[in-house]
């Protein structure tokens, strides 16, 4: 029987919702139970994939294809349980799917309201596709108080009294904040919080409370009093030394024994070992490297989330602490390029990204670490523009460059209109929404035996994400590896390059895929161990 715990969050936005709800279900895992995390999210996007990063940070894609809320690779990272389509919905797609149905004359003429077919839609959302789940967490976006999240709060409302008090447990995160002037932290938002989650109908059973300072006794009974809580159930979420090591924090705070408490469910010693050894690692290291990422969203780091948190994987791989330098691409174009900015680098990583802004600079960006022997890392457009780059300097095509800028006479990277998945046949056109023209998800890709690629996997064939619309054409693949740049990973059928690489260099690898979507701090991904690997025998050599 799955059990049903709704998180909620108060006073203001970008406290940790997500964060809270991975590292719950890091440790009821630990404790011998089976977790599924979900998101709903009160925006009218359908959903985040035509979104700017500025707007709402990172892009999360799943293996089946879907373009989710970046909470969702902070649920996989915590967990290793693989999100799936259903396990974020938008408002835009519940009014999607309704207006669809009216349309088609499902309702049989009835008037459709928000209550009940939206809050309907979003209760079929949150309980179906469960299979053997003990515990289903599910996130509500937003803040309470907001006017886009009322439908979401008013279906889990619904369902709170559906399925009972021992099925339905709802968390509220709020904000305790430190004022200096005072000098001492403030309970009333909180308060006010919980009153306004109150008006809704909704009673939490466990308050979190964020703060920077520690929360005393006396102020943790203050709000267990005007909460209508015991005190037990008021849970200090204090700043932690890195995010991994807040699962050891919320448990030791009594986080998980009060859920199990509430749902009156054994309480088995959860092991956090691995826990505490990538805490060590992160905290203690034993060495560092200093990466250079170029890029084009380097001003909002939640942009490159799942990047960010790849590398410090790496560094965990390794035992060393990654130290990344953001620089905006655009630094390296111009008439005197600003490569000094490169110049304590142990690596370079291109990530991915849309568009013509700044694509000069990363190609430059290429070329000084092919020339320099900086290891590099080329994920996505990362690998195009590594491939556009030997293009016109290896090979001599001086106007290589990719139809995604315009109509171009040597189109190494183009919009490819058909390709195989599996046993079927995909296509996708110019003209098409922009929501529908990329290859998402997961695809096979085979490994060329000897190579670097195939060395670090340790296997010949391969799955990872994608999320791009534009492919390096097959058809310059001869005249690239003429000139020194190895196509080491192909798609089954030969048509999509999928990685490439140059033997006589250090480290020299890109990817047409997101290797950073399935990276996991217990499980980290080769690609991103044996680049940091690479830039620590780089930074002894300097």
């Amino acid at each position: 029987m799955t059990r049903f715990i709704f998180i909620t969050g108060g006073v203001v936005s970008s406290l940790g919702k997500g964060l809270a709800s991975a590292a719950l279900g890091a440790v009821l895992q630990a404790r011998g139970y089976k977790v599924r995390l979900r998101k709903l999210d009160p925006y009218l996007n359908v959903d985040p994939g035509t979104m700017s990063p500025y707007q709402h940070g990172e892009c999360y894609v799943t293996d089946d294809g879907a373009e989710t809320d970046l909470d969702l690779g902070h649920y996989e990272r915590f967990t290793g349980v693989a999100s799936r389509q259903s396990d974020n919905i938008t408002t835009g797609r519940i009014y999607s799917n309704i207006l669809a149905k009216e349309r088609r004359g499902d309702y049989l003429g009835a008037t459709v309201q928000v209550i009940p077919h939206v809050t309907d839609g979003i209760k079929e959302f949150v309980t179906n596709d469960l299979g053997d789940t003990d515990f289903l967490l599910c996130e509500v976006g937003g803040t309470v108080g907001d006017i886009e999240s009322l439908p979401f709060l008013e279906a889990i409302r619904q369902l709170g009294n559906e399925l009972g008090r021992e099925r339905a447990c709802f968390v509220h995160l709020t904000l305790v904040p430190w004022i200096a002037s005072a000098g001492e932290l403030k309970t009333k938002p909180t308060q006010h919080s919980v009153q306004e989650l109150q008006s809704v109908g909704i009673r939490c059973d466990i308050l979190l409370c964020r703060s920077e300072h520690e929360i005393p006794a006396s102020a943790r009974k203050k709000i267990a009093l005007f909460c209508n809580l015991r005190e037990e159930a008021v849970i200090p979420a204090l700043n932690a030394r890195t995010i991994y090591e807040v699962p050891i924090a919320y448990h030791r705070e009594g986080f998980d024994r009060e859920v199990l408490r509430h749902f009156g469910l054994p309480q088995p010693e959860p092991d956090l070992s691995r826990w505490a050894h990538i805490v060590k690692r992160i905290t203690e290291p034993e060495g560092e490297v200093n990466i250079a990422i170029v890029g084009k969203y380097t001003n909002l780091l939640d942009a490159y989330k799942s990047l960010a948190e790849a590398l410090a994987h790496g560094g965990v791989a390794n035992n060393v602490r990654v130290n990344l330098n953001w620089i905006e691409s655009e630094l390296f174009e111009g008439i005197e390029p600003a490569f000094s900015a490169l110049d304590d680098a142990d690596a370079i990583l291109v990530p991915g990204g849309f568009g013509e802004r700044g694509a000069e600079g990363k190609i430059r960006a290429v070329r000084y670490a092919r020339e320099k022997k900086v290891p590099y890392f080329g994920i996505c457009f990362g690998m195009q523009m590594a491939c556009i780059e030997a293009a016109r300097n290896l090979v001599g095509l001086q106007r290589a460059s990719t139809t995604e800028f315009g109509p171009t006479p040597e189109p190494v990277v183009g919009l490819l209109t058909e390709w195989t998945r599996g046993n079927s046949l995909e296509r996708r056109g110019a003209g098409d929404n922009l929501g529908g023209t990329m290859r998402l998800g997961a695809y096979e890709c085979d490994l060329v035996s000897g190579s670097r690629v195939a060395e670090i996997y340790g296997a010949s064939r391969i799955q990872e994400r994608h999320r791009h619309r534009y492919e390096v054409n097959v058809n310059y693949k001869t005249q690239l590896e003429r000139a020194g740049l190895r196509f080491s990973g192909m798609s089954p059928d030969g048509q999509l390059p999928e990685i490439v690489e140059i033997p006589d260099h250090p480290w020299f690898v890109g990817v047409q895929f997101h290797p950073e979507l399935k990276s996991k701090p217990f499980d980290p991904h080769p690609l991103f161990a044996s680049f940091v690997k690479a830039a620590l025998v780089q930074s002894r050599l300097v």
